[in-house]
């Protein structure tokens, strides 16, 4: 279903000759069978194999299936890149709860507890810092001098390797940010550092400078926008990832940068995206041909068997009351009951606005309560039908499990929001004309087309663009740095059920505006340092 195809077997080759680069991250040591790096990138169509095992790790966890993980100490539920992701950007915020409490991490990430030892927030943490790994690896790999040794002389094969590289850059940058709106810093390691190189700790203002050069440094030298194979990268990838740093840059360095955020998505939006006609095409089983999306993390239920996100969303999704996982293309009982909205956001719905927007898949059975007082309790709380394992043309997924549905880390309709956001925020090149037209556009699409629930120049606050992006983009791993972005995640100016541990929510300190660097990672690399609060 795919145009880029990831697999085990390539990930194998990947993970060829890392056991010593990525030591301090207990990465599990190299499998006797796995080639050395001459022999695996001798053989035919190996460079390419090798960078599918760079964007493997965004959506794998191991080489022995879906149950699998290269990182030790942590299974493949608390090691999945964008299952992490979500866990600590959306499960520690107003929507959504996960029922199973039993499961390691969990409660205290959804109660606003977490300590240094979490294992979901190790696994972020290392998972990223693997990814780091494999591009430093991959570009280490592919350097002129090693090229050369090896008598590739091909000028097609070497124009190839060329964008390879330029791609992983941003993969890597892509890790960076991540840890720095996370974590606040990183150990920082290139291509050019010697394996077995504990980084130094980089603070986020030398994380940001990084990213912001790096990215704009191979911009150029990537593919336009929509002009690569579906799942790699291109322009439109880099710039999405400079509009994000820019969005967030008076949180992240105190300085803001909305000018340049709007900069970055005018750029994106010239490079040809439309919003595709029907919102819940882009959280299908062949999402992949929406005409919004920027960068997805892909799943096949075939090729890349995992616990990621969306298999988590459309098994979660099945209520344990309403059974209806046939509906969304998995087994009918799903996983029981795991996942149930809190109160707070599915009043972001409320009112005869919303009755036939499309974006608005909330669901109930007559004897579910809204509150939910007991967590255990999966009959409490309303359920959401975003995301299923069916394609537009309502076939079913080849596995009833594993999901074929990609998840939409970038789309078109983030990049109206951000820049509405940047103009209410006085950004230099944005008019709130162009931001109004922007959320109205979202507005009728998910309004079939009908201008009844279009918003007018008043309307357009802040606070409305807040509630606006929860809207559009919620499950998408957002909601957590836009709180902090609009300074209602930590303290009590915004509270929602469970958080801070109470059943109504309470306030919680702004030290947990970003997470502890974990225990293990401190313990492997003494120049670390841990953040305040932990």
């Amino acid at each position: 279903m795919k145009k880029f195809k990831i697999n085990v077997v390539v990930l194998l080759g990947a993970l060829a000759g890392l056991s010593s680069c990525t030591k301090d991250l207990n990465v599990l040591p190299k499998d006797p069978t796995v080639q050395t790096s001459d022999a695996f990138y001798a053989q035919p169509g190996a460079y390419k194999q090798a960078l599918a095992g760079v964007y493997g790790n965004l959506s794998l966890t191991g080489t022995q299936g879906a149950g699998s993980s290269s990182l030790q100490g942590l299974d493949a539920g608390t090691s999945e890149y964008g299952r992490c992701l979500w866990y600590l950007q959306d499960l520690t915020t107003d929507e959504a709860l996960w029922s199973y409490e039993h499961d390691p991490g969990v409660p205290e990430l959804q109660r606003n507890i977490w300590t240094s030892t979490n294992p979901v927030i190790l696994g972020m943490f290392s998972r990223s810092m693997v990814e780091v790994a494999f591009v430093n690896d991959f570009l280490k790999n592919t350097s002129p001098s090693v090229l050369s040794g090896r008598g590739v002389t091909d000028p097609t094969l070497l124009g190839q390797i060329s964008d390879y590289r330029n791609e992983v850059r941003v993969l890597r940058a892509l890790a960076y940010y991540d840890l720095m709106d996370l974590f606040g810093k990183a150990p920082f390691v290139t291509e050019n550092d010697p394996v077995n190189t504990a980084g130094p700790e980089y603070n986020r203002q030398q994380l940001f400078t990084f990213i912001e050069s790096e990215l704009n440094a191979v911009i150029p030298n990537l593919k336009p926008a929509r002009t690569n194979e579906y799942g790699r990268v291109d322009q439109a990838v880099a710039q999405m990832i400079l509009a994000k740093i820019y969005l967030n840059a008076e949180v992240y360095i105190g300085t803001p940068k909305y000018t340049e955020c709007v900069a970055q998505c005018n750029a994106i939006i010239a490079g040809g995206y439309t919003l595709n006609t029907n919102y819940l095409n882009n959280f299908n089983a062949d999402n992949n041909t929406s005409s919004e999306m920027i960068f997805t993390l892909q799943s096949d239920g075939t090729y890349t068997q995992n616990y990621g996100p969306t298999t988590v969303f459309v098994n979660g999704e099945v209520g344990s009351i309403e059974q209806n996982g046939t509906a969304l293309g998995v087994s009918s009982g799903g996983w029981g009951g795991a996942l149930r909205l809190r109160k707070e956001f599915v009043h972001k719905f409320d009112g005869p606005t919303f009755a036939n927007d499309s974006r608005n898949t909330i669901l109930h059975a007559p004897t579910r309560t809204l509150d939910i007082a007991d967590i255990a309790n999966k009959d409490q709380g309303y359920i959401l039908q975003k995301f299923t394992n069916k394609t537009a043309a309502g076939v079913a997924g080849i596995n009833s499990t594993f999901v074929d549905t990609d998840f939409p880390l970038f789309r078109l309709a983030d990049v109206y929001l951000m820049y509405a956001e940047c103009a209410l925020r006085g950004a230099s090149g944005a008019s709130t004309s162009q931001a109004l037209t922007y959320v109205n556009a979202l507005r009728e699409r998910a309004n079939a087309g009908a201008t009844g629930a279009d918003i007018a120049s008043g309307d357009l606050t802040l606070d409305f663009i807040l509630d606006e992006r929860a809207r559009e983009l919620h499950w998408e791993a957002h909601r957590r740095q836009d709180l902090i972005r609009f300074n209602k995640f930590a303290g009590g100016n915004y509270n929602w059920a469970w958080k801070g541990n109470a059943s109504n929510g309470v306030a919680i300190p702004s030290t947990l505006n970003i997470f502890p660097i974990p225990i293990n990672a401190l313990d492997s690399n003494s120049n670390l340092s841990q953040n305040p609060g932990y």
